[in-house]
């Protein structure tokens, strides 16, 4: 479960440019993304962690219980942890994580709003 960061924090938090749950630098080095770290591999790894999350986000939505929240659906958020979530992440994933994601069959949207349904 992720956990919500102090204020003091909030200027340095990231979020993941795959699923868009924001944490802190030190929790995705700690335990990496709690929703999409077998693709992200951000684990233990702070060169991982800066080109899997970004800084540049906007908005955050607070999502307590995933599967019955309107905008959990709506962001895509549903079957991920509860959390923080970004409502829009700019950046791209990296290219061998975009690959692996084709190669299992899963089309990649971008967090950007740029892909719309």
């Amino acid at each position: 479960m992720a956990t919500i960061p102090p204020q003091a924090r909030s200027k340095q938090l990231r979020a993941c440019l795959l699923c868009s749950i924001i944490q802190h630098p030190m929790d995705f080095r700690k335990n990496g993304c709690p929703n999409c770290e077998e693709l992200m591999q951000m684990k233990g790894s702070p060169d991982r962690i800066s080109v899997c999350t970004t800084t540049y986000f906007d908005g955050i939505i607070a999502v307590i219980d995933t599967e019955a929240s309107w905008v959990a659906r709506w962001q895509r958020t549903s079957k991920y942890v509860r959390g923080m979530y970004a409502v829009r992440v700019k950046g791209r994933i990296p290219e061998d994580v975009e690959a692996e994601l084709e190669s299992r069959g899963i089309k990649y949207r971008p967090r950007d709003q740029s892909d719309q349904d």
